[in-house]
């Protein structure tokens, strides 16, 4: 090269005394006209084939020719053209000199220039519309044009005038394209998905250059700043981030992953038993791993992107270290410092813009993990069987989806410092060792000290966490079950003892929580402290092995540098070994909940059904629970009605769940033909319209829709709602009667027009005649399924008549099968029993049963056995009591006898019409009647976002929580730490400008111990945070859910509560003190840094004062979007979490309907919907991280610059302090705007559980001082003046005028249609709902001066729905612990229970599950029984009580009642008229009115409505 510049008559290629060692430095014109100019060309050539080829694989389509496409073209055109202007110049004007121009002659400039106008033209073809690569070319072209551009200008105007200006004109175009290429061109038309997508999310459209500083995101904020944001506002989510490409490309990697696992864990099913249970150990523990290897599948390219990036900070770091070495040269001309001073400042910026590229990646990867996880659990639960669902409650999925999923985000977001940090800190110790030399080795030995130090606490809270997620599990869990049965608190005044069970969780998972902390807080210290004690380990040993050995400048401000870089490493490292601890420990729990077991799909084989054929068929089913079975067969014929029958607890609702594919199979199989429906015992409703919960789904067919509601006695119903059909239901049906939403449940059956109807008991919550009208006009020989297939469970003596097989079922086994006739002339148990209880139920008249015609169908079966566990039962069992199964010695769970059936249907579809009854449904809680009519049916509250910044009183709320003298106590703690941290950084700037006499400084002893006093009172801090804050704002929400009214139940979504229970009480617990501590932290360090840079540069606060001022325009200008995008992502949280217990709960009525794909596409939408806040709500921090970070390199620029002009006037030691300090900057502000953002966004967290502090309460719990007897009431009378309720203002009164006296010991029965005011009755009796007028007086006492649980633990109601709890079977009768256990079982005795609890395994210590699921609906209200009977109060309600029994068990019950409420006021709110013939009063109630009121038989001589109702129900 140097050749051919001579020849072409310029210097060498490099001469060092021309560019470093002068005051004016040049490079050289050989170098200028080579080396620079074919830099960019190189660069081009080499790797344009690569490019290429990318852009050919990833094509996205032909972008139209925009106006920027064309200027573009044409300024390369005009580029080029000037190469062939120069190159022709030379050969034409300057030919006679041509070996002195042989270098220009040979430049590439036309040649590549054409070529970067070929690569615009193929990114045009390719869709590419912004590009990184001719980005790079032309700043590269641009940059190495600087240079000469410089000479030319230093040198004038040239004798060459031609190639003068042609330069200048050339780099103008250069500077023109690099500008063009800033900007995106437009959208190819092809892309579909952003022309569908509304306000599509502006990255697709943004430039490199706006990628890379976030500038893409401004309009956001710039709205957000001019108005709050709404949701409307938030940008929809990119293709790749949407729930439907994730989880599709996830399920297929993790079904393959849970094969794998399951394939070998089924190879050791015939070990022994220990060894099988090892197994199993071994399954949940590698569960997890096999959930992270497939996330690392689906996402771990993209994360190493993000590592990639990473890797540029620790070599920004050494090397801007290293230039601090340059300070000792005293003569360096001032350029040299304007020139590190600018490398630092650039190399600062790069690191920020790698380090925000970094965390946006791994933020997106956590997101789209968080989308994954969430996908899978919910799919999860959709599948899971019923034995894995016992163990998995509601709330422990609730926290999975939300703590454990935000742990596996913030693994995602530090895990590379796992591996990062340790690398850093070995760069670090190395540099050290060649800079002191073996005096590193001390240094060495403090981080081997501090690595097992931390790895054994990190060890420590892996286990300290899972103990708190266990807490977590079971608060969340009582929680989400209290919000499930509130009513029933209420009832028995119970929430005191509730609360308390809370609280005890709460207490317990707050002691580990401070355990943790505390350690934390170990671990932090010991980092905090590590910088000094490397520092003063090796100083120490460097100047005390040898006299000679001289710290100066140089020495210390390097090493210490050098030692600020550990800082961040070591302090980064607790925490990302802390956060992966938690992570691993949520992926094992997330993996044994995605590893549980599934339903099986050929437990039921589907087929579809076709009109020619004439028998849908379905064959043998076995089941597996916890009881031995005996071998069942059924042969049903085809379109006919099968009716079953048992006690309690007989397995009648176990047949249709094996009908349904719900059990575990061992052998057989069962083929149904067709489509199912199905109508569970209990009704499970959704929150939406009551339109939306009959047609679930289904497109809406007005004349067969009518007839539905017409046939399930709905129709006149609807002029009485406020919105009609669309009114809406409000969660779990809470504003609808037992009946009621029986019978949407029934509709919604009817109108899915399916093949085979399973129906389980679905009559037995509807008053008698109603029940008869459903069974007329829908399920009997004359309904609208008369030809479909129907297995009816009914305790309904009156139906049997009309069924065409009838199944009577005792302990598993049927012990009868044929008609209602053929049973009865056989004269066996079910013939005795017919004769002794229905003679009284059963109409007179009931037609008899249709003939089918003579189908006959053979069934073919093996006899099948069942296990219990895990081995062969084939003896016979004895039967035993009705309401006593066998059960298991040894199982904690009860499982109800299931059946083995093989069973044939027959679908034919034939519809048919009819009249119906008219029915009332009670007034659903509304809105204000001064609302707008579309709101008028509207029932629930939706979750809403607050507006503008959090309020300073939140702020002070939180720290009023934690006290005063404790704040500041910390607050000195801080400052005084940092106080001796900048005294002892001080002490060494001193020490560095001693003199060096002989080789040696003097009192090296004496500033040792200084400086090791200084730093050790550096390190005393304190060692926890308080979480007296989070107690008290858990234990404030808490206390003002359970004081709110009903109505507040029945309008807010449990999703929104779980959410303050789940979510916003963990951010209380560990985001907001994480926060605080981080900030305060880093701002005092801040504080050091700007203190040091004055100190050493006074003129430097004309720089800082200015950008503080801006640092803090810019934070309040982001926050103002950030905290709305945080409430909206909270707000748009809770209805995922309403949509999942919504699902769990109604799993199997989901997956009869097979609606699993609608419910999926369901939480897709509602995931997405929550997405869409939290995408932006971290590109606003990586947005303020960029800039408020340039701005802390404007400070490092400033403090460098500064110090170089002051280099004869500055000691070096306060050079070197300011210097190396400044270099911190940029990291303090990262973590300030980190730590700042959380505190900021998760205040929010305390906001939102304050909301609920303003919202309206019922009374007091009990009033002091008051004068109510302890005995009250003695009597038990209960008087009715004027009495009037309403369920909200401005809904007519759903009780008018009541008026009525009830003595004490009268017997009262209540009757009335549907909606005519009978529960609420009992409402107002409980003060469920206060009185609108008049007063309810018992034993002359106004029951409103008195407090509500003084009230409501003196009378006893039986509730209609029976609702049990997690824990044992006495807490559920007696949570406060104030009966003996002799009165326990006294009263389960009466209840006749007694048998069967006594068979359990822990007697009254027996565990039962969420909901009591592993009871039947029977023997929970025989449960309901037992706590009445404990209570003996002197006034007795029942609401219908005893709906879900069979009639012989019914009869026993109204025994029990009789003679141990004998000298009690009973009110029963009756559905079997005959349960209240011998009452002494009966009241008929209708619209709010009684109507009647007298003894039965007074009434029945009157021939009124109670006549008429009798005889509907076949009394008379």
């Amino acid at each position: 090269m140097d050749t051919l510049c001579s020849l072409s008559g310029l210097d060498p290629l490099w001469d060092w005394n021309q560019t470093w060692y002068t005051h004016n430095p040049e490079l050289s014109n050989c170098f200028q006209n080579t080396v620079l100019v074919w830099a960019p060309c190189i660069y081009l050539w080499v790797l344009s084939p690569f490019y290429c080829l990318h852009l050919y694989c990833h094509g996205r389509g032909r972008l139209p020719l925009s106006s920027l496409c064309s200027a573009k073209l044409l300024l390369g055109f005009f580029l080029a053209s000037f190469g062939f202007v120069e190159f022709f110049y030379i050969l034409l004007e300057r030919r006679q000199e041509i070996q002195q121009h042989l270098v220009f002659l040979l430049s590439p400039l036309c040649v590549w220039q054409v070529f970067a106008v070929c690569v615009i033209h193929w990114e045009r073809v390719r869709g590419c519309r912004s590009s990184v690569f001719l980005f790079f070319f032309w700043l590269l072209g641009v940059v190495c044009s600087l240079i000469p551009l410089h000479a030319k200008v230093q040198l004038g105007l040239s004798p060459d005038i031609v190639r003068y200006l042609a330069f200048f004109s050339y780099f103008a175009l250069q500077l023109a394209q690099l500008f063009l290429s800033c900007f995106a061109d437009q959208a190819p038309s092809a892309n579909l998905f952003l022309f569908f997508s509304q306000n599509a999310c502006p990255v697709q459209d943004a430039s490199f250059l706006s990628k890379i500083l976030f500038w893409w995101f401004s309009g956001l904020l710039f709205k957000g700043y001019r108005s709050p944001l709404q949701a409307e506002d938030l940008w929809s989510l990119r293709e790749e981030d949407t729930s439907e490409k994730i989880i599709s490309d996830l399920e297929e990697e993790w079904t393959a992953e849970r094969t794998k696992l399951h394939t070998s864990i089924a190879l050791g099913s015939r070990l022994p038993e220990q060894a099988q249970f090892l197994r199993k150990i071994q399954k949940e523990q590698s569960s997890g791993f096999c959930l992270l290897r497939t996330l690392a599948r689906s996402f771990g390219p993209y994360f190493l992107t993000g590592t990639l990036l990473s890797a540029f900070k620790p070599f920004s770091l050494f090397f801007k270290s290293l230039l601090l070495g340059f300070m000792k040269d005293e003569d360096a001309p001032l350029w040299k410092g304007y020139f590190y001073a600018s490398l630092m400042f650039l190399l600062s910026c790069l690191q920020s813009i790698f380090n925000h590229q970094y965390t946006y990646t791994c933020f997106t990867v956590g997101m789209r993990v968080k989308t994954a996880v969430m996908g899978l659990v919910y799919r999860k639960s959709l599948v899971v069987n019923s034995a894995a669902r016992r163990t998995c409650t509601v709330g422990e999925i609730v926290n999975l989806v939300s703590a454990d999923t935000q742990k596996l985000m913030d693994f995602v977001v530090y895990f590379n410092a796992v591996w990062l940090a340790p690398i850093e800190i070995t760069l670090c110790l190395f540099f050290l060792w060649q800079h002191l030399g073996p005096s590193a080795l001390a240094g060495i030995a403090i981080v081997i000290f501090i690595f097992p130090l931390n790895g054994f606490i990190a060890r420590k809270r892996s286990k300290l966490q899972e103990i708190q997620m266990k807490y977590m599990d079971g608060r969340v869990k009582l929680m989400n079950e209290i919000l499930n049965g509130i009513k029933i608190l209420k009832f028995y005044a119970w929430e005191k003892a509730f609360l308390e069970q809370v609280l005890g969780y709460r207490e317990k998972e707050l002691k580990t929580l401070k355990k943790s902390q505390i350690l934390y807080s170990v671990s932090i210290a010991s980092f905090n402290s590590s910088s000094f004690l490397i520092a003063f380990a090796m100083f120490g040993v460097y100047v005390l092995i040898d006299d000679k050995n001289v710290l100066d400048a140089q020495k210390i401000f390097v090493s210490m540098a050098l030692i600020n870089i550990l800082k961040t490493p070591l302090s980064q490292l607790p925490f990302a070994m802390s956060t992966t601890m938690q992570a691993l420990v949520s992926l094992k729990r997330l993996g044994k909940f995605l590893c549980q077991d599934e339903l099986k799909p050929d437990n039921v084989t589907r087929e579809s059904f076709k009109s020619g054929n004439k028998c849908p068929s379905l064959s043998n089913i076995p089941l597996t629970y916890s009881v031995c079975w005996s071998r069942i067969s059924v042969r049903v014929p085809c379109g006919s009605l099968v009716a079953v029958v048992g006690h309690v607890g007989s397995g009648k609702s176990s047949l249709l769940s094996a009908m349904l594919g719900e059990t575990e199979k061992r052998s057989g199989a069962v083929s149904v033909k067709g489509s199912s429906a199905y109508v569970p015992q209990q009704a499970w409703i959704q929150n939406a319209s009551l339109q939306d919960n009959i047609l679930f789904g289904r497109e809406k067919k007005e004349s067969w829709y009518q007839r539905v509601l017409e046939a399930c006695a709905l129709l006149p119903d609807l002029d009485n709602l406020p919105a009609g059909d669309t009114t809406e239901i409000g969660e779990k049906g809470l504003n609808l009667s037992g009946g009621q939403k029986q019978r949407v449940s029934l509709a919604r059956a009817v109108y899915r027009k399916a093949d085979v109807y399973l129906l389980d008991d679905p009559l037995s919550a509807v008053d008698a005649h109603v029940g008869q009208h459903i069974f007329n006009k829908v399920i009997g020989p004359r309904g609208i399924l008369r030809d479909k297939t129907r297995v009816l469970v009914t305790h309904g003596m009156s139906f049997l008549p009309q069924a065409d097989l009838i199944l009577v079922l005792v302990d598993g086994e049927i012990s009868e099968r044929g008609s209602y006739q053929e049973l009865l002339n056989r004269n066996g148990a079910f013939a005795d029993f017919i004769h002794t209880f229905a003679s009284s139920e059963r109409k007179d008249c009931f037609s008899e049963a249709s003939q089918r015609g003579n189908i006959t169908v053979v069934c073919v079966f093996r006899h099948l056995y069942y296990l219990r566990s895990g081995r062969d039962c084939r003896r016979e069992e004895p039967l035993s009591k009705a309401l006593n199964p066998q059960l298991l010695p040894g199982r904690r769970s009860i499982g109800f006898p299931l059946l083995r059936v093989c069973v044939h249907y027959c679908v034919c579809v034939h519809l048919d019409g009819g009249d119906t009854n008219s029915i009332t449904f009670e007034p659903l809680p509304d809105s204000d009647e001064n609302h707008i009519q579309e709101d008028l049916g509207k029932l629930t509250k939706v979750d809403k976002a607050r507006i503008g910044r959090v309020k300073l009183e939140m702020y002070i709320e939180y720290f009023h929580t934690i006290g005063l003298p404790l704040i500041v106590s910390i607050v000195f703690l801080y400052a005084f730490q940092q106080a001796a941290s900048l005294s002892y950084n001080y002490w060494l700037s001193l020490w560095a400008d001693q003199p060096v006499i002989n080789g040696t400084q003097l009192n090296t002893d004496l500033k040792l111990g200084v400086y090791g006093a200084l730093g050790f009172a550096q390190g005393q801090q304190s060692l926890k945070w308080c979480i007296i804050a989070s107690h008290h704002l858990h234990l404030e929400l808490l206390n003002n859910v359970l004081h709110s009214p009903m109505s507040f139940f029945e309008s807010t979504p449990s999703g929104n509560l779980l959410n303050r229970f789940a979510k916003e009480i963990d951010a209380i617990d560990n985001m907001i003190p994480d926060g605080l501590k981080m900030m305060l932290g880093y701002f005092f360090k801040l504080m050091e840094v700007c203190i040091i840079v004055l100190m050493a540069t006074p003129f430097a606060a004309v720089i800082i004062l200015p950008m503080a001022f801006l640092y803090g325009f810019i934070q309040s200008f982001y926050v103002a979007t950030s905290c709305q995008l945080r409430r909206l992502e909270s707000v748009s949280r809770s209805p995922i979490y309403t949509h999942l217990n919504e699902t769990v709960q109604g799993a199997s009525v989901i997956r009869a309907f097979n609606e699993q794909s609608r419910f999926i596409m369901g939480v897709n939408h509602k995931v997405d919907h929550n997405q869409t806040a939290y995408f932006p709500r971290f590109v606003a921090t990586r947005w303020l991280g960029v800039n408020l970070e340039f701005l802390g390199n404007g400070i490092v620029l400033a403090a460098s610059i500064l110090s170089v002009m002051s280099k004869g006037t500055l000691s070096p030691g306060m050079v070197g302090l300011a210097v190396s300090h400044s270099l911190q900057v940029t990291g303090f502000l990262s973590w300030i705007v980190r730590s700042w953002t959380d505190v900021e966004n998760n205040i929010v967290s305390v906001e939102r559980v304050k909301e609920y502090a303003d919202t309206p309460k019922e009374a007091a719990w009990s009033i002091e001082g008051s004068s109510l007897p302890p005995s009250w009431p003695q009597k038990g009378t209960i008087e009715f003046h004027d009495y009037g309720l309403q369920y909200r203002k401005g809904l007519e009164l759903a009780l008018k005028g009541i008026s009525v006296h009830i003595k004490e010991r009268e017997k009262i029965g209540i009757v009335g249609r549907t909606g005519a005011g009978k529960s609420s009755l009992a409402l107002g009796i409980f003060r469920i709902l206060e009185a609108a007028k008049g007063q309810i007086y018992i034993d002359g006492i106004n029951i409103a001066e008195i407090g509500l649980h003084d009230l409501r633990s003196r009378i006893t109601i039986i509730p209609q729905d029976p609702v049990l709890f997690s824990g044992s079977l006495r807490m559920n009768l007696d949570p406060f612990d104030a009966y003996t256990d002799e009165e326990v079982w006294n009263a389960l005795e009466l209840a006749h229970l007694k048998n069967f609890v006594s068979e359990l395994p822990d007697k009254l210590n027996h565990e039962c599950s969420e909901g009591g699921e592993n009871l039947s609906l029977g023997q929970r209200q025989l449960v309901c029984l037992a706590r009445a009977l404990l209570r003996k109060t002197k006034i007795l309600v029942l609401d219908e009580a005893t709906a879900a029994l069979d009639l012989e068990t019914d009869t026993l019950i109204q025994s029990t009642i009789r003679s141990q409420f004998e000298d009690c006021a009973v009110l029963t709110i009756a559905h079997r008229l005959n349960t209240i013939m011998d009452y002494t009063k009966v009241i008929v109630m209708d619209k709010g009115h009684i109507v009647e009121m007298d003894s039965p038989s007074n009434l029945i001589a009157k021939r009124g409505q109670f006549y008429y109702m009798c005889r509907e129900a076949g009394l008379l």
